[in-house]
């Protein structure tokens, strides 16, 4: 019988303090890349809110590794402090098995004061069945269904108003969303979406686990491989590439990078410390914080 477990982090803000201090290294100057405005079917966020009537579940699991616990903290930091009035979202972190005593102790304090990570009945792996194992134990697992099921790697920045907002006018079954591979391609029923962070309905979620289809084929990056499945079972109707919202870093992947833009959705290939503080000075995601005689920023 299977054995799942739900378990979760906890560090002190000192640390995140330090992390800061360390590693966020100012560029000297700005990078400059060509980029082509939005295109029409781009989802603004006032349209969004316009009708904020419909509302909708997300949950989105961002596929990790148990000792990554400075990248986990630092994620509740940037999506702790992110609204996003149209749609219920959770974000949990996804790992494999543990086996590690102490990595035990300190999950098991993350658990008791976040309740945001899921750990799966596998061995920890990238391309070898991680991601089936995610999507495939969910509809036994979790306590409630959601509308839709997202899969993100832990080098995206996630802006949760704009996913939220385009998703909000779309379908809520058989839907595939994300960033279309090839590169240069704008087709969402060709080629399939990529890793970086991907968006299932619930039904296909469903299927996964209940298929042979991607049972008895799990082995290979694992975007192509979910991409096969759902052309293998004929699913997915609805297709929808957030291109170029969604994208990686500037200058770090050819034709899928391009300048940072003010519409983004999501930003990836984010793995160095000096990146991630370009974007979120980019973003302003520190706006809201008020003057206070208790702190000197």
């Amino acid at each position: 019988m299977k054995q799942r477990s739900i378990f979760l982090v906890v560090l002190n803000s000192s640390v995140v303090l330090a992390i800061f201090l360390t590693f966020f290294v100012l560029p000297n100057a700005p990078i400059k890349f060509p980029y082509t405005a939005l295109p029409e079917y781009s989802f603004k966020l006032d349209q969004a809110l316009a009708t904020s009537g419909n509302q909708f579940s997300l949950l989105i699991g961002v596929l990790t590794r148990p000792n990554n616990y400075d990248r986990r903290h630092f994620l509740r930091l940037v999506y702790g402090i992110q609204s996003f009035p149209i749609a219920e979202v959770e974000v949990k972190f996804v790992f494999c098995r543990v086996t590690n005593r102490e990595q035990k102790i300190f999950l098991a304090l993350e658990i008791l004061r976040f309740n945001d990570i899921i750990i799966l009945n596998c061995t920890e792996n990238m391309n070898f069945g991680k991601t089936y194992t995610y999507f495939s134990s969910l509809p036994e697992i979790l306590p409630r269904r959601y509308n839709y099921i997202m899969k993100a790697d832990d080098d995206v920045y996630i802006r949760l108003a704009q996913l939220v907002s385009s998703l909000q006018p779309l379908p809520r079954q058989d839907l595939y969303y994300g960033f279309v591979l090839p590169c240069a391609s704008m087709n969402p029923h060709e080629g399939y979406m990529s890793g970086m962070g991907f968006v299932l309905s619930w039904d296909l979620v469903e299927w996964i686990a209940s298929s042979e289809i991607p049972k008895n084929d799990t082995f290979g990056p694992e975007d192509k491989v979910v991409g096969r499945w759902l052309k293998t079972g004929n699913k997915a109707r609805n297709r929808f590439t957030a291109k170029p919202a969604m994208y990686d870093y500037p200058g770090t992947n050819g034709r899928c990078s391009h300048e940072l833009v003010p519409d983004t959705v999501t930003v990836h290939r984010l793995k160095r410390w000096d990146q991630w503080l370009r974007v979120l000075e980019f973003f302003n995601v520190t706006k809201e914080l008020n003057h206070s005689k208790l702190y000197n920023l």
